[in-house]
């Protein structure tokens, strides 16, 4: 966890008591419901605000804490939107992502809330990902900071299913009165994410390599998934500095597995991608974590950005 961060957490802190001080006479009157009675939910990134329109439809009004473009871990509370929080009649969140959210989300009242990071199992990755052996963590080339428990759940289809299932009891014990209406969306939902998992797993089946290189490591849960292997310059947190002795083991490791290409990322800075993608003469492609939909994504949702996802893998792995 870089110092950033920290600074992150400690604005919110007094951000947050502001917001609850301008709560404090309304708040015992908050119905978590809009004039036209839909359900208040907020979310905290696009993976969770996906979620929630989609399982919510109609019932609900979504309110996005994360705006395109900017980067999840690093997100900043305003006092408004503090006291928005507040008035949710349901949260969806990912616990450990985002501490300025995690803080707010503690301080605010709400009863309803969905923990991402509690309805699948999480695991800790470090800068490698090997999907045959299950193995984590590379020892000689990553600190502490840049392993622990991997947030980046929703980018394996079977766990992002998980969480759904979770999100839908929240949403139902927020609003009983369409509790068919969420059961009937989650299972349309799950059932289209089952159906991703299967083009996945065709997709990939036959391919020449199994290892693919990332900016930071957002793609470990997928790389198991899948039975690949994610090798990624920096660990969990995208602003960390990779090593010396990491980008050496990366010249080598490209030749040894026939990498052909160095991904980057729409958000996070892809300056040490493209220099390491020239050290090596490899080419260069976009493997989107899917942390917020921009005008740059290749997709216009979730469903969208993960099947450009399978098709740049396909290409830089020589599946056929």
């Amino acid at each position: 966890m870089n110092i950033r961060r920290h600074l992150a957490t400690a604005a919110v802190a007094g951000a947050a008591g502001l917001g609850l001080l301008a709560l404090t006479g309304c708040a015992p009157t908050a119905s978590g419901k809009t004039a036209d009675g839909r359900l208040k939910v907020t979310a905290s990134f696009y993976p969770m605000e996906f979620l929630a329109e989609q399982i919510g439809g109609k019932h609900v009004e979504v309110t996005d804490l994360t705006r395109p473009g900017v980067e999840p871990h690093d997100l900043e509370l305003t006092a408004k939107q503090t006291a928005q929080l507040g008035e949710s009649g349901a949260v969806v969140y990912l616990k450990g992502l985002q501490p300025a959210v995690d803080e707010a989300i503690g301080q605010s009242g709400v009863k309803n809330i969905a923990d991402a990071a509690a309805l699948t199992s999480l695991e800790k990755h470090g800068t490698e990902v090997d999907g045959h052996h299950h193995t984590t963590g590379d020892n000689h080339s990553h600190s502490d900071a840049e392993g622990g428990n991997d947030p980046h759940i929703w980018l394996d289809p079977v766990k992002y299913a998980e969480v759904a299932k979770g999100v839908n009891k929240t949403l139902a014990k927020a609003d009983a009165k369409h509790k068919a209406d969420y059961q009937k969306n989650t299972d349309a939902l799950v059932k289209k994410l089952t159906g991703l998992d299967t083009e996945f797993k065709a997709g990939l089946k036959n391919r020449a390599s199994d290892t693919f290189l990332t900016t930071h490591a957002a793609f470990g849960y997928l790389a198991e998934r899948y039975g690949l292997t994610e090798e990624a310059i920096s660990g969990l947190d995208p602003e960390s500095e990779p090593s010396a002795h990491r980008i050496k083991a990366l010249h080598t490791l490209a030749t040894e597995h026939h990498v052909s290409t160095v991904f980057f990322e729409t958000i996070a800075n892809p300056a040490t991608a493209k220099a390491l993608a020239g050290d090596l003469h490899l080419k260069t492609d976009v493997l989107d974590p899917l942390e917020g939909i921009t005008a740059k994504s290749r997709g216009k949702d979730y469903f969208g950005v993960q099947r450009a996802n399978l098709a740049a893998l396909q290409k830089a792995l020589g599946s056929k």
